[in-house]
């Protein structure tokens, strides 16, 4: 399936994606927004289930007022043709679009073609002789105001982006001039003895099956982990009735301090973080920081937890430990950008202060590649408030409109605030020290950390892909999304603060064959740049034998 052309493809209906699509839209920008989910808002806004028929879904969530009335813009441009929106898809790359072919030059009276000859002068060019790029788009695909990487008019060139529609997987592809990255993040788990029993969820996990389809994960449930998640998740499970013993925050909360003016300027925040507290105390829930859970017990679920208190560098402290009944953990140690379609397309990438990495944008939400824009989580995790307004400012930039300063001051503001957030909560190096040789750290592979210590300290390996060729460590079906963070450390592998880029992979999703078999033979450009060549031979024909 093929889409009209569209000025604008934005990939991710959460808040940034949502904001930026409404944005643009009604700055006069054809836009198309793909999402995996079956309704906008992302993970942040995630929807009960129709069939559930909840009553009032709004009380699940933290800001629903921000994010009803962009629903509603959503569906009236969608209904007024302005956006097409494409839930279901999952977008597994984006490359460039084929360069229209220039008129063949005209001749001089002696035959020759020079510069200055009628149609014989292209203009300036870009590297690989394509147009110089512009950084806007027009309204309405006005091409006297921009184009797409090569500056093609009216759609001509521009970005395709793939992706694999619906329950049946089908192909699809979208053309645009421009395409705005709003993909989220995902948690970020580092584990402990036990974390494989039923009954231990991601923290971010435990909120989405609250969210989606009103169940709990147990009715004793510990929130462990990092992060000022874990407190909106607590709250919201003991508003929805389970009982929280504690909540184990591995950080202490005096790492705010350093950013005092940060903090200062986010009232709004530290109201929030106050109100969170205020929860935590009417429901019993006891805050433990400089804690974190080093082991579950249980045989066919988790049954207790053990918890320790930990020393600056996140070692457990010896005779601290104590037991914690309960029958579901939910755990997690922050967000993680979810960049595989930026690093596969070239974008630069910068540290972060919670040791992962971001995209590096400039003021305009602009990548490092020319006609690929970003907003929200991908340029460093910051939460709803600054991903909505990084989208708005992102939708103004590729139209070519003023930004407003309030959204300018706003972006400021929040970005402050998540680098303190973000400094406050990195893991310290010290939690190796929870892992026993026996304890599983792929989980697709069941590798555990013993494994991993025999490929660094006998077979040599210095990071996690050496690692992943001796052990199968991130080979499984998550792709190292939830062991890469841990597989590195184990790896003893320079931290991303210390200039390691993310992997660049050629395919961001699980692709069906014959998807790539249905790509045509005679145009490349539609295969994402890093596949490796002949991946494909051997295969049934009509399949291309060689890829770039």
């Amino acid at each position: 399936m093929a889409t009209s052309p569209s000025d604008l493809a934005v990939i991710g209906a959460g808040p940034a994606g949502l904001a930026a699509a409404v944005t643009a839209a009604g700055l006069g920008l054809r836009v198309t927004l793909l999402d995996a989910g079956e309704r906008p808002g992302g993970q942040y806004y995630r929807h009960p289930a129709p069939a559930l028929g909840a009553a009032n879904p709004e009380a699940l969530h933290h800001g629903w007022a921000a994010f009803a009335p962009r629903e509603a813009a959503l569906r009236a441009h969608e209904a007024a043709g302005r956006i097409t929106y494409l839930p279901f898809h999952h977008v597994w790359t984006v490359v460039p679009a084929p360069a229209p072919a220039p008129a063949a030059p005209a001749l001089r009276p002696d035959g020759s073609v020079g510069e200055g000859a009628p149609g014989g002068d292209f203009g300036p060019t870009a590297p690989g002789g394509q147009g110089a790029p512009a950084d806007h788009l027009g309204p309405g695909g006005d091409p006297n105001t921009g184009g797409g990487p090569d500056g093609g008019p009216d759609g001509e060139a521009g970005w395709i982006v793939h992706a694999v529609a619906g329950p049946d997987e089908a192909a699809a592809t979208v053309r645009a001039r421009a395409v705005l990255l709003a993909t989220g993040a995902y948690e970020r788990q580092l584990p402990f003895p036990g974390w494989t029993l039923p009954g231990v969820v991601g923290a971010g996990g435990a909120q989405a099956m609250l969210k989606s389809g009103l169940v709990l994960p147990g009715r004793r449930v510990v929130v462990a982990g990092s992060g000022p998640l874990l407190l909106a998740v607590a709250g919201s499970l003991a508003a929805a009735g389970a009982r929280v013993p504690a909540v184990v925050e591995a950080a202490a909360y005096t790492g705010y301090a350093a950013h005092a003016p940060a903090l200062l300027r986010n009232p709004g925040k530290l109201a929030e973080g106050a109100t969170y507290g205020s929860a935590l105390l009417r429901h019993g829930v006891r805050l433990l920081t400089r804690h974190a859970v080093t082991e579950a017990h249980g045989t066919d679920r988790v049954e207790a937890v053990t918890v320790a208190r930990l020393d600056r560098d996140w070692r457990p402290l010896p005779g601290t430990a104590r037991r914690i009944p309960c029958d579901a953990v939910a755990v997690g140690h922050g967000l993680v950008p979810q960049l595989e379609l930026a690093t596969g397309l070239g974008c630069a990438t910068r540290p972060s202060p919670d040791g992962t990495v971001a995209l590096e944008l400039d003021a305009r939400q602009r990548t490092s590649v020319p006609g690929i824009w970003s907003a929200g989580e991908t340029g460093g995790v910051g939460g709803a408030q600054l991903a909505l307004a990084e989208g708005e400012i992102a939708a103004h930039a590729i139209a070519g409109r003023p930004v407003p300063a309030r959204l300018v001051r706003t972006r400021t503001r929040l970005r402050a605030f998540a680098a303190a957030m973000a400094g406050a909560h990195r893991p310290g190096a010290g939690w190796t020290g929870w892992l026993r040789e026996d304890t599983d750290v792929c989980r697709c592979e069941e590798v555990p950390a013993g494994r991993i210590r025999e490929a660094v300290e006998d077979l040599g390996a210095r990071d996690a892909r050496t690692v992943k060729l001796l052990t199968r460590a991130g080979m499984g079906w998550c792709q190292g999304r939830m062991c890469g963070p841990a597989v590195a450390a184990l790896a003893g592998a320079a931290a991303p603060s210390e200039g390691v880029a993310p992997d660049r992979r050629p395919l961001s999703c699980p692709v069906p064959l014959r998807n790539l078999a249905g790509l045509p033979a005679d145009r490349p450009s539609d295969l994402p740049p890093d596949l490796p060549p002949g991946l494909l031979s051997g295969l049934p024909s009509g399949l291309p034998s060689e890829l770039p």
